[in-house]
């Protein structure tokens, strides 16, 4: 039996001080960076600039003060938040904010991370009201849990779900018997196999049985 042939697309060598055409001046705010370091002190625990966007990492105990001192520094839209698994044996997750100037053309990235063994975080929505389902997705898929939140509950899976479906253990194929699913054809059972064409081929529409109409 043959191999199966890998193509690979060539790397360029790094260029560590070579102009990125693509960066824009939106994105590289080093002022902004300052402004946090005098507020917050060692509070900020890092910034990095690639391709001409700065990211700013905050403390989580300090991230809903990070957020109010760019909200009154003219950061007054939240464009997205969102959270990651790094499967790192530290600081395990991460949540990012993507905050706007709309009037001056500013836009930063705000990470904080969050070890495993406390999962709890001060919630955003006291500075923007847009983290309400933002935080809700977060909690729903990774399990954080935003202290201050009103209405953190789950977004997507249900109440009672007891797994967190975007955590990198989660199988790619869910859980056997951990959700209940509509079948495939009208009339059936509910199903409790995620993955069903897996284990049964999937009915030819001719192989369907009729339906009758109302």
């Amino acid at each position: 039996m043959e191999s199966l042939k890998f193509h690979f697309t060539p790397v360029d060598a790094a260029r560590p001080n070579a102009v990125n055409p693509h960066a824009q001046p939106t994105t590289d705010r080093p002022e902004a960076v300052a402004m946090l370091r005098e507020a917050l002190g060692d509070g900020v625990t890092g910034d990095e600039t690639y391709a001409g966007e700065t990211t700013v990492f905050v403390a989580k105990g300090r991230i809903a003060e990070a957020l109010q001192r760019l909200h009154a520094d003219g950061y007054s839209y939240l464009a997205d938040l969102g959270g990651l698994d790094r499967f790192t044996e530290d600081d395990r997750y991460e949540v990012f904010y993507n905050v706007c100037d709309l009037h001056r053309g500013r836009r930063l990235r705000v990470k904080t991370r969050v070890d495993e063994s406390d999962l709890h975080l001060p919630s955003a929505t006291g500075v923007y009201r847009s983290a309400n389902w933002f935080e809700r997705e977060v909690f729903d898929m990774f399990g954080l849990v935003f202290d201050g939140h009103e209405d953190l509950r789950r977004m997507f899976m249900p109440e009672d779900f007891q797994y967190y479906p975007l955590r990198k253990e989660f199988p790619l194929l869910g859980i056997p018997g951990s959700l209940p699913l509509p079948g495939r054809l009208p009339g059936e059972d509910l199903s409790y196999d995620p993955f069903p064409a897996a284990s049964s081929p999937t009915p030819k529409s001719f192989q369907e049985p009729e339906v009758s109409g109302e």
